[in-house]
């Protein structure tokens, strides 16, 4: 099976993709634990931004921090990725930069729309423990058919983001995405409902990875993944929020 996280995939927990069996074993309390760590060290870093924010109410005072954080975080990403042993150390570092971005956006979007950050936090980890209950559950299962087509929504909301990305350049703005029409807002939630279908598939992995024995620092990658899916679906959250919020 394939994941659309593109921090797991086929061989993220396979003998061949980590050395199973060597040493202490991954273990599924032990990845919820570093998520947790991760969470609480996104959450300090996105405070500063948050809190320059505040101090100055000027976005460019926070422009470098929040750019630091969105190239230095992608930067980690990817070495985090391709280098799951060091994973340990990378995560942390990934969780602490993309604090600064999630801080900064939050900030934005508060003063735009007064407690929507908030909001949008209770609905991400609303929406997670959701998740966690219809997996744990057998409500949710995570089938060839299943996965693929979450991986092939996942796969065209890149692309589509991509395209608009690329017409933004050109001043060409795509209000499905900008809009807050009520096709723009059935697109976020669509896109809502992807990513959070995304975490039933870390779900799984993180547990095939605990039952095959996979090496204790696999608890950190795993951990890693979460916070990357958790990351975007907080932002869509902010996204659809704000679309309905500006309806009123």
């Amino acid at each position: 099976m394939r994941t659309s996280n593109p921090t797991f995939n086929d061989k993220t927990f396979s003998v061949s993709g980590v050395r199973a069996g060597v040493g202490e074993a991954m273990t599924i309390n032990g990845t919820i634990m570093k998520t947790v760590i991760l969470l609480l060290l996104a959450v300090l870093s996105a405070g500063w931004t948050w809190n320059r924010f505040a101090e100055t109410q000027d976005p460019a005072e926070m422009y470098g921090d929040v750019m630091i954080g969105a190239i230095g975080g992608l930067v980690f990403a990817l070495v985090t990725t391709f280098k799951k042993s060091w994973a340990p150390v990378t995560a942390p570092i990934y969780a602490l930069l993309e604090g600064l971005v999630l801080g900064g956006t939050s900030a934005v979007f508060e003063r735009m729309y007064p407690g929507i950050p908030m909001q949008a936090v209770a609905a991400t980890f609303g929406t997670a423990f959701c998740m966690l209950v219809a997996y744990r559950s057998g409500l949710i299962k995570v089938t060839q058919k299943f996965t693929l087509g979450v991986v092939a929504a996942t796969g065209g909301i890149a692309i589509f983001y991509l395209i608009t990305m690329v017409l933004g350049l050109f001043h060409v703005s795509v209000p499905v995405v900008y809009g807050n029409s009520w096709i723009s807002i059935g697109f976020s939630l669509l896109v809502v409902g992807v990513a959070a279908l995304n975490l039933i598939l870390d779900f799984n992995y993180i547990e095939q990875g605990a039952a095959q024995g996979a090496p204790r620092y696999m608890e950190w990658y795993g951990a890693f993944g979460l916070l990357v899916t958790l990351v975007w679906l907080y932002l869509e959250m902010l996204r659809l929020l704000s679309k309905i919020r500006s309806r009123r």
